[in-house]
């Protein structure tokens, strides 16, 4: 987003014609959520234990770590919306990939592009909105774009339920059916961005990678990188563990199981909503304390409970809490800096990579346990941090 506040912005003339197939891409960005989903099942059929399905949801996000920066050099020399294409033709060749089976290499190669091709779009698909939309509105049309995001997380464990319940002894796919459907939107996204003109303008600095590692020397700053690698931890780490403890306390099976992550996502996009009108009235550091009390008390409960709705309520008080931690770490950051918001912004979007070193450490942590006490041990480590992270924030 600082590339857009760094810009030479000419006068926008989006509408609702250029902003249709920019809200695609958002929900084309939501198919990343579909990895907790997918893990779980890949995990019954190929009989994986927790670490080794794990690996699927730390693959995805590792690739934040090494395509984020250089995305932006790419951006520089093809522009914006080049960039959110080659994204959009990675994305649909990892959902493509698993139609022609589901061993273990082929998913392996599948997540791999996926994670690839999000993070692709995570970087460039923030900036094109910034050539479409007036400063004052841009915050609010990103929000939007979150919520449109969230809908494709929170409808994948449903699709997939729907297929592996209804479809399989008709085409076969089962589960996977999820994978068609979301390469058909992704493919119509590719087809409509790319016969809608836009106009936009290039950055005036591009952060590089040494760049932004020396910012890691900044105590601040460093803190801000842990705060973000510890909510995607935790928000892949929930959407993944999610069922997992439905099937374990409650012996249901992985397709019913599965609505604990929609509930995950429900309240999280309902969290990014009220959070946009709560936060006008409320300084970000009170919202931030609130915010990770919820997530604090949704761990203690998923500790605990061994009913249906009390672990219900834990996920849901998750998925509230973590909802803007995101959105005030990010802002903290790029407010600390005056001249190399770039570097900030890769940064913070390099800090994606918790969502591969969290699974790992829950997948190993279960197995060593033999239950998803381990799991939920490593995230409560995450909001552990968030609460000490309380203490620098400033009162913006």
């Amino acid at each position: 987003m600082d590339m857009a506040l760094n810009s030479k912005r000419s006068t926008p003339n989006s509408g609702l014609a250029q902003l249709v197939p920019v809200m695609l891409c958002f929900f084309a960005m939501g198919f990343v959520d579909l990895v907790g989903t997918a893990s779980n099942y890949v995990q019954k059929d190929l009989a994986l234990t927790d670490s080794q399905a794990n690996l699927f949801p730390s693959l995805v996000f590792f690739w934040f770590l090494i395509f984020s920066v250089p995305t932006g050099l790419l951006m520089n020399k093809i522009g914006r919306k080049k960039t959110v294409m080659v994204s959009l033709f990675v994305t649909l060749a990892s959902l493509i990939l698993p139609l022609f089976g589901d061993g273990f290499t082929l998913m392996l190669i599948a997540f791999s592009l996926l994670g690839i091709g999000n993070a692709l779009m995570q970087t460039s698909l923030n900036p094109l909105v910034s050539n479409l939309i007036h400063p004052s509105k841009l915050a609010s049309t990103l929000t939007f774009g979150q919520f449109v995001k969230a809908i494709a997380s929170f409808l994948a464990p449903i699709i997939a339920a729907w297929g592996a319940t209804t479809l399989m002894p008709t085409f076969g796919l089962g589960w996977r059916v999820l994978f068609p459907i979301y390469a058909a939107v992704c493919l119509l996204s590719v087809s409509i961005l790319g016969a809608t003109p836009i106009e936009e303008e290039r950055p005036d600095k591009v952060s590089s990678v040494a760049s932004c590692l020396k910012l890691l020397g900044r105590p601040f700053i460093l803190l801000c990188f842990i705060g973000i690698m510890c909510h995607v931890g935790i928000d892949v780490g929930t959407n993944t563990t999610a069922p997992k403890l439905l099937i374990e306390r409650l012996g249901m099976g992985l397709e019913e199981a599965g609505f604990a992550t929609s509930v995950y996502f429900i309240f999280r996009t309902i969290g990014c909503f009220s959070g946009s009108f709560i936060l006008r009235n409320m300084s970000s550091k009170a919202f931030f304390t609130i915010s990770v009390a919820m997530m604090l008390a949704g761990m203690a409960i998923l500790f605990a409970a061994d009913s249906l709705t009390m672990l219900y309520i834990g996920i849901a008080l998750i998925g509230y809490g973590n909802s803007n931690i995101f959105s005030i770490i990010f802002a903290q950051a790029l407010n600390s800096t005056d001249t190399e918001k770039n570097e900030v912004s890769g940064l913070m979007i390099m800090g994606l990579f918790g969502g591969t070193i969290f699974p790992l450490a829950m997948g190993f942590a279960s197995d060593y346990l033999g239950g998803q006490y381990g799991a939920i041990g490593v995230m409560t480590v995450g909001v552990i941090y968030l609460m000490c992270y309380i203490l620098k924030i400033k009162k913006a």
